[in-house]
């Protein structure tokens, strides 16, 4: 897999996540102690995420990381 599809991947699941959770932004920004624009960026597949990001979103989320890649 390319980084380009990877990072599709991860924006695709996270917007997924929070849209079935109906979590915002903002919201996942307080959850996680991201700031709302880096998730914007993410989704946006502007930013390729370390795994420590991925690590909060998911932990903010309650899943895996594996959910948000794969």
């Amino acid at each position: 897999m390319d980084s380009n599809a990877l990072n599709k991947n991860i924006a695709d699941n996270i917007r997924q996540i929070r849209a079935k959770n109906r979590i915002s932004q903002d919201e996942l920004s307080e959850l996680s102690g991201i700031s709302q624009q880096y998730i914007c960026k993410i989704e946006n597949e502007k930013v390729n995420p370390s795994i420590y990001i991925l690590y909060k979103i998911a932990n903010s989320l309650k899943v895996t990381v594996n959910d948000l890649v794969y």
